[in-house]
């Protein structure tokens, strides 16, 4: 993608770390018990195995076979790499799998066949038929990709798609139904011109036909021009299928008057004066990855009226089969389906078309940083639309009901959408919002601590995923050293590294500091030891005065160090408004707990300061806050002189009329488990808490450590929040990742 370069020491980093790979298989059972043993296998296993057997449909209820696809592939066709045979393609089927379990929550497993004989592989396909409800082919090379899949839909009693074909059908068709919407032209009307007749773009002309476009208006061209009847060079069965009567030979005759341009072929196949021929209002679809046939701006420098959509993510309109796949195979599965025939593809495409067409949801705005509308930069939805999930498997599925394809047609569609919506990960939409965010704001990133090569690593990283500028606080040589030693030493031309000795506003620095410190005991040999040689207050006060726009530290100190040497240059401690904020991901969940950072022993006043504080942080990360204040006992009971204060602090909100939802004094599982919360009808939390504030400081390191340890959960902070500057702080015992991350969270802004 571009804008988001990685190295690859950084992609092998990757999928080596933490296991190798990247995803593992987990049980969905309990399985700690000789009882739980027995029922899952011998001899509890022998009763649903017997009912299978007798009635096979009983597999979808019994087995994970109704939510499980198999990611196929031979690696013949691997991305742009070319044929890396079946091991080769590993690393991709395996991306494909967890892409269906991120989007559609769909379980997926990778099984790369070592064959390029089509009979063997479908055989071996065939055999593995019972296990999945359905099969996705990936990365095949035609003309055996089309052999594979027709002979296996013909074979087979489940869905089976090819997904470098009909995946680019499929959203190449929702975005040209929104284009010539938009145009003011109908498919049976337009002139199309399609170049590249390989898998995709063959499957992308057979989906417009099945919608409507005219044979006789589809010009079809590959590497020798136009394909017209008598052509004899380079064909095959396929492409004669396209074949039309005409005196066109090139694509250069083909492209006057044409409506409409489909590529899935080469960088540069189309040039500006080809786009100037074409019609009035024309379509330009030029999905060549990673460079397209013709870019946006070349193609506007001569066609202001042009539509143009590529596969890349940095232009508008993007052609990205992640769109289509995850939700086409949720849908099928649903229904229990034997194939995803065309009338699904098409529900799909106009299902996707219509999602365009409305008011984009806030979240997402918020995600990509600007204001997305129906119009030419946006004729189709953005991958991270929270309504995929559930607007389109419903249309994929009532087309599979209403074509037969059905095993176990769904009755209430509309409880079938409100299970999708839960299916969806919450945090993974947001965690993506937040990169984005990011990345609009090109923030120039202060890393504090340019001697540890963590720091040196995500500061690289920062900067080559397109973030922004790293300006790195340390000596040139101690710098260039740490990145050699990391294998990263080219990098040492593009980090800018900033300390007393080079800047010329040291003096500046100074003078701001003795003015803040003169009457808290320092004098001026104090001030410029501070200024001059403790990284921590450089650095913040390079971002006091707009030298940086954010602060990553922490991974060499401990925190309260940290904080006492921030405190030097902005307001940061009990006495100011400042508050810890920690996000915990757990299963598709967020909870804040507050304050992990500055408060020893909050009052009440206090406590409402952080409530108000992590409402901020919960906002800004794209959720609608729900505060509540934990302790041992729930609305006064039991009573103790301890837990007086939380039933206090929602008082306090009381009176500031704050416009946030909050409540407490709770326990924690009244707070998050809404079977506890149906107790206390009289509760203002309309559901789980997703901000815990806690008693004490103590009390939030060991609800945070514990889960960490103890539950797996993903930890990002704490989030300093309440500081008049965008300050991160890491744990010392953060990955380059983290501290990545804690970068990105600066350059949001989110506290």
């Amino acid at each position: 993608m571009a804008g988001n370069k990685v190295t690859a020491e950084e992609a092998l980093a990757f999928h080596m770390e933490p296991t190798p790979g990247k995803f593992e298989i987990t049980a969905t059972v309990p399985m700690t018990t000789q009882r739980d043993l027995s029922l899952a296998y011998s001899p509890g296993v022998a009763v649903p195995c017997e009912a299978i057997a007798e009635n096979p449909e009983l597999a979808y209820d019994y087995t994970n076979k109704g939510n499980l696809v198999a990611v196929i592939s031979n690696g013949t066709a691997v991305l742009g790499l070319g044929n890396l045979g079946a091991l080769g393609s590993k690393p991709v089927m395996e991306g494909k799998a967890v892409l269906f379990k991120r989007f559609a929550d769909v379980n997926s497993i990778d099984i790369e066949l070592d064959t390029e004989d089509p009979d063997e592989f479908c055989n071996a396909v065939k055999l593995m038929g019972p296990t999945f409800g359905g099969i996705n082919l990936e990365d095949i090379k035609a003309p055996e990709c089309f052999i594979i899949e027709q002979r296996l839909k013909e074979e087979m009693d489940i869905p089976v798609f090819h997904d470098d074909q009909h995946g680019t059908a499929v959203i190449c068709a929702a975005g040209l139904i929104n284009a010539l919407h938009i145009s003011g032209k109908k498919i049976e009307d337009v002139k199309i011109v399609l170049n590249g007749a390989g898998a995709a773009g063959i499957a992308c002309i057979e989906l417009l036909k099945a919608m409507g476009a005219r044979h006789d208006h589809c010009i079809v061209c590959d590497t020798k021009g136009v394909i017209y009847q008598g052509r004899t060079e380079g064909m095959n069965q396929w492409k004669s299928a396209h074949a039309v009567k005409t005196e066109l030979r090139s694509l250069e005759d083909a492209m006057k008057d044409a409506d409409v341009f489909l590529g899935v072929s080469v960088k540069g196949a189309v040039t500006p004066e080809m786009v100037e021929s074409m019609a009035d209002n024309p379509v330009i679809f030029a999905m060549a990855n990673p460079d397209p046939e013709i870019t946006p701006e070349a193609a506007h420098e001569v066609r202001m009226d042009a539509i143009v959509a590529t596969g890349r993510s940095d232009y508008p309109n993007q052609v990205n089969n992640v769109l289509g796949f995850p939700y086409l195979f949720r849908g099928a599965l649903d229904i229990h389906a034997r194939a995803i025939n065309d009338e699904m593809k098409i529900a799909c495409a106009h299902a996707l078309a219509n999602l365009a067409r409305e008011d984009v949801p806030d979240e997402v705005a918020l995600a990509y940083g600007k204001s997305l509308s129906f119009g030419r930069d946006y004729i189709i939805p953005t991958p991270f639309d929270p309504r995929l999930i559930h607007r389109i498997p419903t249309a994929v599925a009532k087309a599979g009901m209403d074509t037969g394809v059905a095993r176990r047609p769904i009755i209430d569609m509309e409880a079938y959408e409100l299970s999708l919506k839960s299916r969806m990960d919450p945090t993974a939409s947001i965690l993506t919002g937040i990169n984005a965010r990011a990345r609009a704001a090109q923030a120039r990133m202060i890393f504090a601590e340019g001697d540890d090569p963590r720091v040196l690593r995500a500061a690289v990283m920062y900067q080559r995923a397109g973030f922004g500028k790293a300006l790195v606080i340390g000596r040139i040589e101690d710098v260039k050293a740490k990145l050699t030693e990391t294998g990263l030493a080219d990098a040492v031309r593009e980090l800018e590294v900033v300390n007393a000795a080079n800047t010329t506003h040291l003096d500046q620095y100074k003078t701001h500091l003795y003015d803040r410190l003169k009457r808290r005991g320092f004098d001026i040999q104090d001030v410029h030891r501070l200024a001059a040689r403790d990284r921590h207050v450089f650095s913040a006060l390079m971002l006091a005065h707009g030298h940086g726009d954010g602060l990553v530290t922490g991974a060499t100190r401990k925190s309260s160090h940290i904080l006492d040497r921030i405190n030097h240059v902005f307001d940061a401690d009990i006495n100011s408004k400042a508050a810890g904020i920690t996000a915990l991901i757990h299963k598709g969940r967020i909870v804040f707990i507050a304050d992990t950072l500055v408060h020893e022993w909050p009052d009440e006043e206090d406590l409402a300061d952080i409530a108000t504080q992590a409402a901020v942080v919960a906002r800004n990360m794209g959720l609608e806050p729900r505060v509540a204040f934990v302790s041992f006992s729930t609305f006064g009971y039991p009573v103790s002189e301890r837990a007086e204060k939380m039933h206090q602090a929602p008082r306090v909100l009381d009176a500031r009329g704050v416009d946030f939802e909050y409540e407490g004094e709770m326990t924690v599982d009244v707070a998050l488990n809404t079977q506890a919360q149906a107790s206390y009808p009289f509760s203002r939390l309309t559901g789980p808490a997703n901000i815990l504030v806690v008693p004490a400081r103590h009390s939030a390191s060991i609800s945070v450590k514990l889960m960490q340890e103890m539950g797996g959960a993903t930890v990002i902070g704490p989030i300093l929040a309440g500081v008049d500057g965008s300050i991160q702080i890491c744990s010392s015992g953060s990955t380059a990742n983290d501290i990545l991350n804690m970068a990105v969270l600066a350059a949001c802004k989110v506290g």
